[in-house]
């Protein structure tokens, strides 16, 4: 697998673009977050991987090259674990359809939601 001539995190749509010799990529940064590589969220098995909920909202605050073969992705709620080899995003961008398809999925049967919760002691109604 060719490592990427450049990657470019967009702010805004919050994608992460990979620009290969055969071809470019976008991906979004919450489907980086909810498949990321790491055991805390894939386990050690497929029994033991862990479904992430609350991550629309996610976004990436650095990325930090790991040899010439990965990146470490740092997400803004803390995760940081998890080594995004070359191949691994590449396939993540391919089947990017199959992989959300799954994770909407997963998240009806377990009754779970995107969206990020907000904890009762942080909300103020205006008066």
């Amino acid at each position: 697998m060719s490592r990427p001539e450049k990657i470019t995190y967009h702010k805004q749509s919050r994608t992460l673009e990979l620009k290969f010799s055969e071809g470019d990529y976008e991906i979004p940064a919450e489907l980086l977050r909810v498949y990321s590589p790491s055991a805390e969220v894939r386990g050690h098995s497929n029994t033991e991987r862990r479904l992430q909920t609350g991550k629309k909202h996610i976004a990436i605050k650095g990325i930090e090259p790991v040899g010439n073969y990965a990146i470490r992705i740092l997400f803004d709620d803390g995760h940081d674990t998890g080594l995004y080899a070359w191949a691994y995003l590449r396939d993540l961008a391919e089947n990017a359809e199959r992989y959300w398809r799954d994770y909407l999925a997963e998240l009806k049967t377990a009754n779970a939601t995107r969206l990020p919760t907000i904890p009762v002691g942080q909300w103020t109604p205006k008066a």
